[in-house]
């Protein structure tokens, strides 16, 4: 009997924030790892600070399942401003873009949450708040759903051969990554 250990994620942010190019790069990373995987956004009004949906799915078999994610094992929220409008059951870990301590989170989940500073590393790293593609540093280190050679090739691919930005990102996943960790 094959058990599914089916992975669901969902991404939120706000339009032109990159929760779309994350939730492919995500997919494409967990590609790049042996897995296989999808990504589709969700949404609502398409303009510029809209709340935006987006998802991923990740397995080690074949995904049939092309619906809605309605429960996700995890949650990335690249804009903390979104905190009072998430209302998504998640069953595993929300990461949160936030220099808070996590008790002082007030959602209404069992999941666990970490709270990881990405718009700081971004600052540093890109010289603007792209928290989008390093969030998923956090995501790797927490999780090990993907790994970082895996975020790496998928970076890459994504943004072609754009070069100092696509270095500037490398950097700030690696530094993420490294937060998340401790």
């Amino acid at each position: 009997m094959c058990v599914s250990l089916m992975k669901q994620v969902i991404l939120l942010g706000r339009g032109g924030q990159g929760a779309v190019t994350s939730s492919r790069v995500l997919a494409i990373a967990a590609f790049e790892d042996g897995k296989y995987s999808q990504a589709f956004p969700n949404f609502g009004v398409e303009r510029m600070g809209a709340p935006v949906r987006s998802y991923a799915r990740i397995d080690d078999k074949f995904i049939n399942l092309r619906e809605q994610v309605y429960e996700a094992d995890y949650a990335i929220i690249l804009d903390p401003t979104l905190l009072q409008s998430f209302h998504e059951k998640v069953s595993d870990t929300v990461i949160i873009n936030s220099n808070k301590d996590p008790k002082d989170i007030k959602l209404d989940t069992k999941a666990k949450i970490k709270c990881v500073d990405i718009t700081k590393v971004a600052l540093a790293e890109i010289g603007k708040p792209f928290v989008n593609i390093a969030a998923l540093g956090a995501f790797a280190a927490i999780t090990s759903e993907v790994t970082l050679k895996g975020l790496e090739k998928a970076i890459q691919q994504q943004m072609g051969n754009k070069g100092a930005i696509v270095e500037k990102n490398l950097n700030a996943v690696k530094k993420v990554f490294e937060a998340a960790k401790k």
